[in-house]
C-alpha cells in the first residue's frame, strides 16, 4: 500500500470511528458492537504505526493517552468562568425572575438544565479541532488539562464549525464507572474516593493521561465562552446547534415559557434526581434570549441572567461527641462540632461548623447530644437541631473560654458582634492563618504553598510574617520533609512570579478587615499605587463607589499601624509590585470618541484581534458587549459581518469599517 492509498484508507477509518464513538458517547445509540470498534481502531493504529506522518491531533487513535507530563501549565481564560449565584427556593426563584423582568423591562422566557455534579472544563476548537482543554480554576486562570480531556470518548476531536469556538461544561464520572473504580481502590488496599465528583476531579487531575483514560469520563456542555454566535439569538439555539455539531449536551432540558412552568421542572427533577445514573446537585436556570442576557450582564462574581436552584439538603442522624475551638486569621474564635462519622450527600461528615456562641445557646447544643446534620448547598457540614428526646441526662453545657486557646490572651467581644476575638498580634494561630489566607488562589496564589506547606514552615520557624515568604531560601527548605530539588525549585520560582501580581493581588492578601477581593480591586484601580492608598483619608476612600463606612474606616486605621507601615516597606524592599496593573482610570480618556459608548465587533479583522481591539476600546472608556441591541451605539465590522450587521442597520445603529476603527485609535 502507498502513501496516498493510506491515506485515504486512513480518512476512511477516521470518519467510521468518529461516528461510532458519536453514536456511542453522544447519542447513547451504539450502531455496532464494541468488537467492531476495536477492530477499526486496531487498523487505524497499524495503517499510522506503518506511515507516521498521517498521525494527526484529531485523531481517534489521540485518545489513548500520551506520556506523563510534569505539571499543568496555567490557562488564562479570554473570557472569565464565572460562578452562579444560588436560589434554595421558590421564594428565591421569584424573585430572580422579578429582577429578570425589571431589567429587560418585558416577559422572559428561560432554559432550565440540570447542575451536572463534576468539574467545570472548557474546552477549544480552531479550525475544527479540538485544541486545548482546561479547568474552571479560580474563574480567570485555570490548568491546561488538554491530554487528559482528549481520553473522554464524548468528547469530539473534530467537529464541522471552522471558526474559532470556545465550549464550557461539566466533566463527570457516571456512578457506573465510580463503583467499579472505588471497588478496584478497595481491592488493592487504597482509599475510596468520597463522591464522583471528588473521583472526577482527581481523574482529570492525573498527571499520566492514561490513567484518566482508564477512568471512563463522560462531560456534558451548556455553554460557550468565546464564540460569534451568528444567526442564533438564545441559548435553546446553541444548546441545539451544540448537539448538532457533535457535541455532547444534556438531554434532559426544557424551555418554560414563565416562572410558573421553571418551578414546575424544579419540582420534577427534586423527586427524579436519584433515577439518573450521574449526580446532580441542582438546576440551572437561564435566560433563554442573548439579547436578554446582555441587557442583564454580570455581577463581579456572576452573571445576572443566571441562577442555580440548589435541591434541599440531605440530613443524618449522629452524636456530637466535643467541642472544638480553633483561631482565625482575623483573631475570632469559632466552635466546631466533633460527630461520630457519618455519611450525608455523598461523603462522610465528622466535623461541622457552630459558628459561635450565640448559636451553640439558641439551639441548646450540649456536648453527648444526638444531632440532626445537613450540608448548607450540599457542601458545608452544620447542626440543624438536638434530637431532644435521645437525651440521657449525661450531656453537658458548653460554655467558651475567657482565654485565646492558642495563646492565652483575653478574648473580647467587640462591639455588635456575637463572635470572640482574640486581639494580640502575634497570636500564633492568627499569624498561621494569615499566611494562609496570603498564599491562597485569590490573593497572592503561590502554587505550592498550601495549607500543610505552610504549617510546615511555620512550625519549622521559617515563617511567621508574610514577608518572611519572600526571604526562604533553598538550603533550609531542602532540609524539610517531602521537600525535594525539584519541589523547592518550582516553589521558589512560584513565589518570586508572585512579586509581579498587580496591586488588587496584594491588597487583598494583605487581609484587610473588611476589604475583599472585589473591593480589592476597585480600590487598586482608584488609587493605582499603594503609596497613594496609604495616604488616603476617610472622604476620599468613601467617595469611591462601593466603598462603605466599614470599609473606608477599617482601612485607614489599617494604614496607619506603625507595624504596616514597616510591613509595606520591606515588601517593597523585597522586590513586591505596588501598582495596579489593569486599565487605570486615568488611561479611560473621558474625551476619547469611545468614552460612554457601548460598542459592538464583528466580522474578520486584518489589523488587530478581536480580543486586542476589545482591550484598546475599553481602555479608551468603551464598552464592548456581544450583541446588537437598542443599547448599541456603535458597531464595527470586518469582513463576512453577518447578522449582527444586518440587525444594526434594521436598528438604525452607526456602523464604522475596520479602517474606520484603526484611525480612531491612532488619533
Amino acid at each position: 500500500m502507498n502513501l496516498e492509498q493510506a491515506k485515504e484508507k486512513v480518512e476512511e477509518l477516521r470518519d467510521k470511528l468518529n461516528q461510532y464513538g458519536y453514536e456511542y458517547y453522544v447519542l447513547d445509540k451504539p450502531s455496532v458492537p464494541d468488537a467492531e470498534y476495536d477492530k477499526r481502531l486496531q487498523e487505524l493504529l497499524e495503517l499510522e504505526g506503518q506511515f507516521p506522518e498521517l498521525v494527526t491531533p484529531d485523531s481517534p487513535s489521540q485518545r489513548v493517552g500520551g506520556e506523563p507530563i510534569d505539571e499543568f501549565k496555567k490557562v488564562q481564560h479570554t473570557v472569565p468562568m464565572l460562578s452562579l449565584g444560588n436560589a434554595f427556593n421558590e421564594e428565591d426563584l421569584r424573585a430572580f425572575d422579578r429582577r429578570a423582568r425589571e431589567g429587560v423591562g418585558e416577559a422572559v422566557t428561560y432554559v432550565c438544565e440540570l447542575k451536572i455534579d463534576g468539574l467545570a472544563v472548557s474546552l477549544k476548537y480552531e479550525d475544527g479541532k479540538f485544541v486545548q482543554g482546561a479547568t474552571r480554576g479560580n474563574g480567570t486562570v485555570g490548568e491546561d488539562i488538554t491530554s487528559n480531556l482528549r481520553t473522554i470518548g464524548s468528547i469530539p476531536l473534530k467537529i464541522s464549525e471552522k471558526e474559532p469556538i470556545e465550549v464550557r461544561g461539566e466533566a463527570y464520572m457516571p456512578q457506573k464507572s465510580f463503583l467499579a473504580l472505588n471497588e478496584a481502590k478497595e481491592q488493592n488496599g487504597e482509599e475510596p474516593f468520597a463522591n464522583p465528583r471528588n473521583a472526577a476531579a482527581g481523574s482529570l487531575r492525573q498527571l499520566d493521561p492514561r490513567i484518566a483514560a482508564k477512568r471512563n469520563l463522560s462531560v456534558f456542555l451548556y455553554g460557550v465562552g468565546q464564540w460569534e454566535a451568528g444567526t442564533l439569538s438564545s441559548h435553546s439555539e446553541r444548546l441545539e446547534y451544540m448537539q448538532k455539531l457533535g457535541l455532547k449536551t444534556n438531554p434532559e432540558w426544557r424551555k418554560c415559557e414563565n416562572i410558573e412552568e421553571v418551578i414546575e421542572f424544579v419540582n420534577e427533577w427534586v423527586e427524579k434526581r436519584g433515577s439518573l445514573d450521574y449526580d446532580i446537585d441542582g438546576i440551572v436556570i437561564k435566560v433563554d434570549r442573548l439579547d436578554h442576557q446582555e441587557q442583564l450582564g454580570f455581577t463581579a462574581k456572576s452573571p445576572r441572567w443566571a441562577i442555580a436552584y440548589k435541591f434541599p439538603a440531605e440530613e443524618a442522624v449522629t452524636r456530637l461527641y466535643d467541642i472544638e475551638l480553633s483561631v482565625g486569621r482575623t483573631g475570632v474564635v469559632t466552635p466546631t462540632a466533633l460527630l461520630d462519622p457519618v455519611k450525608v450527600a455523598g461523603t462522610t461528615v465528622q466535623r461541622a461548623s457552630l459558628h459561635n456562641e450565640d448559636l451553640i445557646r439558641e439551639k441548646d447544643i450540649r456536648v453527648g447530644d444526638t444531632v440532626v446534620i445537613k450540608k448548607a448547598g450540599d457542601i458545608i457540614p452544620e447542626v440543624v437541631r438536638v434530637v431532644e428526646e435521645q437525651r440521657t441526662g449525661e450531656e453537658k453545657e458548653f460554655y467558651m473560654p475567657d482565654q485565646c486557646p492558642a495563646c492565652g490572651s483575653e478574648l473580647v467581644r467587640l462591639e455588635e458582634e456575637v463572635a470572640l476575638r482574640c486581639i494580640n498580634p502575634n497570636c500564633p494561630a492568627q499569624l498561621k492563618e494569615g499566611l494562609i489566607h496570603f498564599v491562597s488562589r485569590n490573593a497572592m496564589n503561590i502554587d505550592g504553598l498550601g495549607e500543610k506547606v505552610i504549617e510546615q514552615l511555620f512550625d519549622e520557624n521559617l515563617v511567621h510574617h508574610i514577608s518572611d515568604i519572600y526571604k526562604l531560601e533553598r538550603d533550609e527548605l531542602l532540609k524539610l520533609e517531602r521537600m525535594g530539588e525539584k519541589s523547592v525549585d518550582n516553589l521558589l520560582k512560584a513565589i518570586e512570579v508572585s512579586k509581579e501580581n498587580s496591586l488588587e493581588h496584594l491588597l487583598f492578601g494583605l487581609g484587610i478587615r473588611f476589604v475583599g477581593a472585589k473591593a480589592a480591586r476597585t480600590l487598586a484601580e482608584e488609587f493605582e499605587h499603594m503609596d497613594r492608598l496609604q495616604t488616603a483619608e476617610y472622604e476620599e476612600l468613601t467617595a469611591v463607589y462601593e466603598i462603605g463606612d466599614k470599609m473606608a474606616d477599617s482601612v485607614v486605621r489599617y494604614f496607619q499601624k506603625p507595624q504596616v507601615k514597616e510591613l509595606i516597606e520591606e515588601l517593597k524592599q523585597l522586590g513586591l509590585n505596588m501598582e495596579y496593573k489593569g486599565v487605570k482610570k486615568s488611561e479611560k480618556t473621558e474625551d476619547s470618541i469611545f468614552a460612554g459608548k457601548t460598542i459592538v465587533l464583528t466580522g474578520k479583522m486584518e489589523t488587530y484581534s478581536r480580543p486586542e481591539a476589545k482591550e484598546k476600546i475599553e481602555m479608551l472608556g468603551g464598552k464592548v458587549t456581544g450583541s446588537v441591541s437598542k443599547k448599541t451605539d456603535l458597531l464595527i465590522a470586518g469582513e463576512d459581518a453577518g447578522s449582527k450587521y444586518d440587525k444594526a442597520k434594521e436598528l438604525d445603529v452607526e456602523i464604522w469599517d475596520e479602517e474606520q476603527l484603526k484611525r480612531a485609535l491612532e488619533e
